[in-house]
């Protein structure tokens, strides 16, 4: 197979990414991966402003690319392509992308590639691990939350997926109700260390219904009623009671997500895959007790274990590349009327979700 190497650009939400990635006799690998974070110019807000953050892409991604040239130590000429991140997202950044990869494809006369970002996390374990289709993936961040069998580059079938909040966006939340810094999940990780997630009762939403669908909504209410019953008992919120409410929070996602895994695998498991596999990814990916639970599951099934390092299951623009790779290795690229797309489901038969094809502000 020919040497192909691509440029990857991703801007859906609050980071600033670029990264080159190269594949070469069947094997890729990631020459360079720039990410630029914005938790500075947000902090004041609890969240991400939208504009504020399509500002900041604008005035970054240029250096992005040239940082991620640089480090992979090739020039604009060396590549074969550029992938860009066109939906779902922030539509002022996936825009700020966009027109940054349409100006370079002008210039240069290289393929566009437009990329639905959920299929660059999707396709992830593919590129760190080499997973065979079909597997199941879980994708659990701040702006989407679902249940996907991936069949192909470019084939993904949802079986389920939040009807109301992402729990990244619960973390967020979360956080901000019981003072703590942002980003809230690795927060309220660390207070929850320090409490008894039994103390303070929280209730664990869809959990009594059939399906692989989640919701976070009711849990977020069911923890500010309860906060605000601690703080009028106590005449504020004391460090424990802050504690076992994060505890207690924490508990609730973790055995949500790892019912749902459970049924989700069941239907996973009806396909009879060669090689059966569970990865997940995104930012709440990183949270330890969330993690060693699903593992703890595909333990017990027979299932094989997979998720991307943080750096790679977090935003990133080598994902981008990757998923751009199988399109360009077909022949296929967009034109320069690549348009920008704030919804983009992957699943383009499946009923529309809150959680499958946006991302959304995390204020």
């Amino acid at each position: 197979m020919a040497r192909l190497t691509i440029l990857g650009i991703e801007s859906s939400c609050d980071d600033s990414a670029a990264a080159v990635v190269r594949r070469e006799d069947g094997a890729a690998r990631v020459l360079s991966s720039v990410v630029r974070g914005q938790a500075e110019l947000h902090a004041a807000f609890g969240g991400v402003v939208p504009e504020i953050a399509a500002r900041a892409h604008a005035e970054v991604l240029d250096h992005c690319v040239e940082a991620a040239l640089e480090e992979a130590g090739i020039g604009i000429a060396d590549l074969d392509g550029i992938a860009v991140t066109a939906g779902p997202g922030l539509i002022g950044g996936v825009l700020s992308g966009v027109m940054l990869a349409k100006g370079l494809s002008a210039a240069t006369g290289l393929p566009l590639i437009g990329v639905n970002h959920l299929a660059g996390h999707a396709l992830t374990p593919r590129l760190t691990d080499g997973l065979a289709f079909p597997y199941l993936m879980l994708l659990v961040s701040g702006g989407h939350c679902q249940f996907l069998v991936v069949e192909g580059d470019d084939a993904f079938r949802r079986l389920g997926g939040t009807i109301d909040d992402a729990p990244g966006e619960a973390f967020d939340k979360t956080a901000r109700l019981l003072g703590l810094p942002q980003p809230g999940g690795p927060a309220v990780e660390a207070e929850a260390r320090a409490g008894d997630p039994a103390r303070i009762a929280l209730p664990r939403p869809l959990l009594d219904r059939p399906g692989c669908d989640m919701s976070f909504s009711g849990l977020k209410t069911a923890l500010l009623r309860a906060r605000d019953a601690e703080m009028a008992a106590a005449g504020g919120l004391t460090r424990a009671a802050r504690a076992d409410l994060a505890a207690g929070f924490q508990a609730a996602v973790v055995e949500i997500l790892r019912e749902k895994t459970r049924r989700a695998l069941d239907l996973y498991l009806e396909l009879a895959p060669a090689r059966p596999a569970f990865a997940v990814a995104g930012g709440v990916a990183a949270n330890g007790p969330i993690r060693a639970a699903l593992q703890k599951l595909c333990a017990e099934r027979g299932v094989a274990f997979s998720a991307p390092p943080l750096a790679l299951c977090t935003d990133n623009a080598a994902m981008i590349a990757f998923a751009g790779l199988g399109r360009l290795a077909a022949g296929e690229a967009d034109g320069l009327g690549l348009a920008a797309r704030p919804r983009w489901p992957l699943d383009a038969r499946a009923a529309p979700m809150i959680g499958s094809g946006r991302k959304g502000a995390k204020a």
